[in-house]
């Protein structure tokens, strides 16, 4: 997390506000919910989206009950935080990039299978350029 960081530094040193989970006015720029869309697809067709800034990462995750509290364990070291409700969220600000998002769905998939579930899609969140 040393790119975010170094980031989160510089936007403060212009006097911009550092990005988080439930900042005001975030807004959903790109979505993937398709499994045969490429990741590089859905960010190239959002007109929204801002390589530059960061964003909140949103994977969408169906998983039992009883599991959610492992997936939070499993998830918190790299800095995701997890929210259940119809749907569990795993969240965390990051740049985006194809790859990482990539990157963040296999390692989702991959989790929400190994604890009996599903993973539905990705969705960003930015606060729109100028809001700030």
């Amino acid at each position: 997390m040393g790119l975010l960081r170094r980031l989160r530094d510089r936007r403060a040193r212009r006097g911009e506000p550092a990005v988080g989970i439930d900042s005001p006015g975030l807004v959903v720029v790109v979505s993937a919910f398709d499994v045969a869309e490429a990741d590089s697809a859905a960010l190239a067709r959002s007109p929204r989206w801002r390589a530059a800034a960061p964003a909140v990462l949103r994977h969408h995750l169906a998983l039992p009950p009883d599991q959610v509290e492992r997936a939070r364990e499993l998830l918190a070291p790299d800095g995701w935080q997890v929210r259940e409700g119809d749907v569990t969220y795993a969240l965390r600000v990051q740049l985006l990039s194809a790859l990482s998002c990539a990157r963040e769905r296999s390692r989702m998939a991959s989790l929400a299978q190994r604890l009996g579930g599903d993973w539905i899609g990705w969705d960003a969140l930015q606060v729109p350029q100028g809001s700030a």
